[in-house]
């Protein structure tokens, strides 16, 4: 089969490798219906972390059930299934109060579990280790128009979700949202969907604006630094805002969302950090700004967004603004990396 590897910074391949096979019982085959390549592939891309040997890359898909182990209890031959972007058993203490990502006998796509290598997601097929715990089935196949945005449900729109659940959006909220990629624009339509009263997107880029206020960002600014916190801060009436999602993860983009937080109010983080992200606690102390966020869970939300998804009250599968096949994938990351494309989607 054809799959992705990264060999080093700016060095992404599909080559032909073994195709996956069932090796324990509760293990699964699925065809690889649409990936996609995410911000966090970029730090390698970059360079920013190393590639020391060549690996897989890539951990949002979704896909068709060929394949079963004899374990395997709940996923069945022929399902279209989500697979998040972290794997896990669904059943361990982690698991049971909500952080798949922290699951006790959990991995990540690209990476390895139980000693074994586990496929990256950027390929043609993938063998998913702890089906029933990771794999999220369809009641039915869907429309082919659907499958942009059952992918977010992947990662980013789940994401984006957390950001906006840590951040304590409630209805009648004010929400500023720092990051315009595609988290960040999730983040937009989750602060909606929660019944946020006024969204204020931090983006300098005119597609991405006009995509974050179809989703229902109510404002746009697009300063950084001090000026973009007094801007922000003038708009909420001097006072800064009940909820600040951060999407980035640089410690410019935490700054920005602590400085417009109002006091007592809440700060959302999933960007994933990088470089000197170190919170300025005396600051935070004294305004009494929570800082709540992480790796986002999205095996536990997948459920909830779903039936939104699938009934068009959200349709977040518009932050791909770049479809090629899987072969062209060199194109993706560049398109991405240069900031041509927002999100690209590659099709096996």
């Amino acid at each position: 089969m054809r799959a992705t590897l990264i060999h080093g910074p700016r060095d992404i391949r599909v080559e032909t490798v073994p195709d996956p096979t069932i090796v324990n019982s509760t293990d699964a085959i699925v065809r690889v219906v649409a990936t996609c390549v995410c911000g966090s592939d970029l730090w390698p891309y970059r360079g920013f972390t190393e590639t020391t040997v060549p690996r897989r890359i890539g951990h949002e898909l979704v896909g068709v059930v060929e394949e079963i182990g004899s374990d395997v209890a709940t996923i069945k031959v022929g399902d279209f299934v989500i697979a998040p972007f972290a794997i896990s058993d669904g059943s361990c203490v982690h698991c049971r109060h909500g952080v798949h990502t922290s699951c006790e006998q959990g991995a990540f796509w690209g990476t390895s579990h139980g000693g074994l290598p586990v496929d990256g997601g950027q390929g043609q097929w993938v063998r998913s280790p702890l089906a029933d715990g990771t794999l999220v089935a369809l009641p039915e196949m869907p429309d082919e128009s659907m499958i942009a945005s059952l992918l977010t449900l992947s990662d980013v729109m789940g994401t984006g979700h957390h950001a906006a659940l840590g951040a304590g959006v409630e209805p009648g909220s004010t929400v500023v949202v720092v990051g315009d990629g595609a988290v960040g624009l999730s983040a937009v339509i989750a602060a909606k969907r929660l019944g946020a009263e006024q969204i204020i997107l931090m983006s300098r880029h005119a597609d991405r604006q006009e995509l974050g206020r179809r989703f229902g960002a109510t404002d746009v600014v697009a300063e950084r630094g001090r000026e973009g916190v007094k801007i922000v801060n003038e708009m909420l009436g001097g006072v800064g805002a009940d909820s600040v999602l951060e999407c980035v993860g640089t410690k410019e983009a935490m700054d920005q969302a602590i400085d417009t937080t109002r006091p007592g109010g809440r700060v959302g983080y999933v960007g994933a950090p990088y470089g000197d992200s170190e919170l300025p606690i005396r600051r935070i102390f004294m305004r009494n700004v929570a800082i709540v966020g992480g790796v986002a869970p999205v095996r536990q939300y997948i459920e909830e967004l779903l039936p939104d998804v699938l009934d068009k009250t959200i349709d977040p599968g518009q932050v791909f603004d770049l479809e090629l096949p899987l072969e062209e994938i060199p194109e993706a990351y560049a398109a991405m990396d240069e900031r041509r494309s927002i999100k690209a989607m590659l099709r096996p």
